[in-house]
């Protein structure tokens, strides 16, 4: 039987057994293309790699679930004030309802607001930590954000705990309005008393980090550390421009030229930041014995 032949066979048999090739598919996002250089990846081999591609080192956004599994050991994470949800105090709406807009984030993130906040093991090592989650309004901070990170940082202070806190955010939640803006102070005022008691904060920017989040405590880390390449900034590109009246670097507001410019320490991949961690954690371990 030649192969045209066969074929054809073959086809007869699928449309007498009414097999239709509409009914052929593939699961959702089972094959991912590489945003920055297109390279085309089984789904779980990204899950395997953090999320970051193997061949160019992009770092695909990834939830704060993906990196509670990712940085801590196995089933030592302990969630603190979890039953915190946002109201809204100023009866705000845009296209939508602010309070309608906070349920349907609920429902499609499970996370009652833009934070977790916990206490967990690295390496056996106890460490306070807040990991910021974009997939939530724009991981913006609005009162009960602001609220979780500073009973974290009590937590962390009373406790003697080193301090974590993942940044991912656009900035201040516009539709708390003051409210929002306050907890920039009050987080503050908790650092500096956190490091009164000569505790550690490391802070970790990824992609991206801005507005009212980077002109406080994402900024006020002992240890300033950025994925590659995050967009780290504090007012837009554009607004920049417009306001000084010149074209800005390429890589302007990216990790690598805050890193030049020193206003960050360490630029570290997400696949390495376990390892790193530890021996950051262990480094201050045997200072202070």
């Amino acid at each position: 039987m030649s192969l045209s032949e066969w074929l054809v066979k073959k086809r007869n048999i699928c449309l007498n057994n009414n097999v239709k090739q509409s009914n052929i598919r593939l699961p959702e996002n089972f094959w991912i293309k590489c945003n920055n250089c297109n390279f085309l990846m089984y789904h779980k081999n990204l899950n395997y790699n953090f999320k970051v591609c193997p061949k160019c080192n992009y770092h695909f956004p990834t939830s704060s679930q993906d990196r509670i599994e990712h940085i801590f050991d196995l089933n030592t994470w302990v969630s603190l004030d979890s039953n915190l949800c946002s109201t809204d105090p100023l009866g705000f709406s845009d296209k939508k309802l602010y309070r309608k807009r906070l349920s349907d984030m609920k429902l499609k993130t499970g996370l009652s607001d833009a934070v977790q906040t916990g206490v967990a093991n690295i390496n056996n090592m106890s460490v306070a930590c807040g990991i910021m989650d974009f997939r939530f309004m724009g991981g913006s901070m609005g009162s009960v954000v602001g609220e979780k990170l500073t009973r974290l940082i009590e937590h962390a202070t009373f406790y003697k705990l080193p301090l974590i806190i993942l940044c991912a955010s656009g900035g201040a939640r516009m539709q708390e309005g003051m409210l929002s803006l306050m907890q920039m102070a009050k987080i503050s005022s908790s650092l500096y008393k956190h490091s009164e008691a000569n505790l550690p904060y490391f802070s970790i920017l990824t992609s991206p980090t801005t507005g009212g989040v980077t002109a406080s405590f994402a900024m006020l880390g002992d240890l300033i550390i950025a994925e590659p390449n995050a967009l780290i900034a504090f007012a837009g590109r554009r607004v920049i421009e417009q306001t000084i009246k010149e074209d800005l670097p390429d890589n302007f507001q990216t990790s690598e030229y805050l890193f030049k410019h020193g206003f960050i320490d360490l630029i570290i991949s997400r696949t390495d930041l376990r390892s790193k961690l530890s021996k950051l954690l262990s480094l201050y371990c045997l200072s202070n014995n």
